[in-house]
């Protein structure tokens, strides 16, 4: 659920328990006043009957005897009196009690059965009033005003329906409003998300713009000196990077060399030796020349071995023989079995090719040493990995770089390729981002494409 959604609701829920509240408060006023009402018409009707009975300015005495026109006298006159819904018994010096009711048509239309029976069972309605009425000469009487249930429950649902129309109607108002202000304060939510969203991408560049509000401003202003940061020390990381592979470069070259001087010439002494000894055999030791062969084609074995190490170990000089032809030998050097590294092979069964379109003469050293470097990298792991058949190298030079494409149908998964944990795809991915290029590893016809784009020029 969004942030806006939530509070929009928060607000409904605060403002329907207003409502709920507000209906409350109207039925236990409505219910006050009636008892209010109740009192009042029991007090009024009370001196009504004491002032017929007393003044005798009506000449109403007690058992005096004028009968029904003496009743519908007091009743006229006791009606006038009462508030509309209200009821009322009396009995005046020992006459019959007379039970006489008020209209409550202006109330509007019953209220339902299940709100008279909710009423009910909360509030007190119609609860009884009784008022003395005092007799000149005569036995008091009393005067007993009951407040109409239906006519209390109708008057509460009637100003109930119109007080929680009215605060539905506001609350919705409010909500509505709410949330429209809400979301415009809230929409610096959406830029912020963005710069994040641009620093999970790498992009470290971009910067948020100073908002209006505090805390927002706040944050912008983290995430800028967050980005800023990242920028400087993937700037410095990569510049590290580079040296490292240039470091690792000249160590390379160092140990070729090394192992060239005293390892080669080793080699080259025994087998030279190995030969003396096979020559130089007598006749009667045809095992001694043999053990000296056995030598020798050892002596070959590990000669072409060091070979292709040194060939890996340092590539041809790319400023005199070029990326095209580097390329055209590593290849070459695969289909012919001299590739293999770490005991991954083609073994004859995989077929490498080289696809160059464009020309790569003017490639500066350091692209075209890292498109060396990454190519061979991505032969190894296709052939380490996998068991493909065919692995096919595409190089092209666009205005962004030199774009390298390794293909193979070894049937690799490309997803734990890229989470993998060797250092092959780490070495390749740090060595384009400190060249500031991009590395893209998906599906290919029944296998595993890389994709590498070098930038022509290294980054400041």
């Amino acid at each position: 659920m969004s942030l806006l959604a939530g509070l929009t609701l928060r607000i409904v829920a605060v403002a329907a328990a207003c409502l709920v509240a507000a209906a409350l408060w109207v039925l236990a006023d409505t219910n006050r006043l009636v008892d209010s009402e109740t009192a009042a018409t029991a007090g009024r009707v009370a001196r009504t009957l004491e002032r017929m009975y007393m003044l005798g300015s009506s000449g109403m005495t007690p058992g005096s005897g004028y009968g029904r026109p003496l009743a519908a006298r007091q009743a006229v006159a006791v009606v006038s009196v009462m508030a509309p819904g209200q009821c009322v018994v009396f009995t005046v010096s020992g006459d019959t009690d007379r039970r006489v009711c008020s209209g409550w048509n202006e109330f509007g239309p019953t209220a339902p059965a299940w709100f008279r029976q909710a009423f009910a069972l909360v509030f007190d309605a119609g609860a009884p009033v009784e008022r003395a009425v005092p007799v000149h000469n005569g036995t008091p009487g009393r005067v007993v005003a009951t407040a109409d249930r239906v006519a209390v429950t109708t008057r509460a649902w009637h100003q109930m329906r119109v007080v929680a129309g009215m605060a539905a109607a506001m609350a919705a108002g409010m909500a509505v409003l709410a949330a429209l202000v809400v979301g415009h304060a809230l929409s610096p939510l959406g830029t912020i998300a963005g710069g994040l969203r641009r620093l999970e991408h790498g992009d470290y560049t971009g910067r948020l713009p100073a908002f209006r509000t505090r805390e927002f401003a706040r944050i912008a202003q983290a995430v800028n000196d967050l980005a800023s940061r990242l920028q400087r020390t993937t700037a410095e990381r990569a510049a590290l990077t580079r040296r490292l592979f240039q470091v690792q470069e000249e160590e390379r070259r160092a140990l070729a060399r090394d192992l060239h001087d005293e390892f080669g010439q080793c080699l080259t002494a025994a087998g030279a030796l190995a030969a003396s000894i096979q020559v130089g055999a007598p006749a009667a030791r045809p095992d001694l020349a043999e053990d000296a062969r056995a030598i020798g084609r050892i002596t070959a074995q590990m000669m072409a071995t060091l070979k292709g190490a040194l060939a890996r170990l340092r590539p041809p000089d790319l400023d005199e023989v070029g990326l095209e032809a580097s390329l055209r030998a590593m290849v070459g050097g695969w289909n012919l079995g001299g590739g293999s590294v770490g005991g991954a092979s083609g073994g004859g069964r995989t077929t490498f090719d080289l696809d160059v379109a464009d020309d790569l003469g003017a490639v500066p050293p350091q692209a075209a040493l890292s498109v060396y470097r990454i190519a061979q990298e991505c032969l190894t792991n296709a052939v380490r990995h996998g068991r493909p058949s065919r692995v096919s190298v595409s190089v092209a030079r666009s205005h962004e770089g030199v774009a390298l494409t390794v293909d193979d149908d070894g049937g690799g998964d490309p997803a734990r390729v890229t989470t993998a944990a060797g250092f092959g795809i780490l070495g390749i991915r740090e060595r384009i981002e400190a060249l500031g290029g991009a590395l893209t590893i998906g599906p290919a016809a029944g296998g595993v494409r890389v994709s590498a784009l070098i930038p022509v020029a290294a980054p400041a």
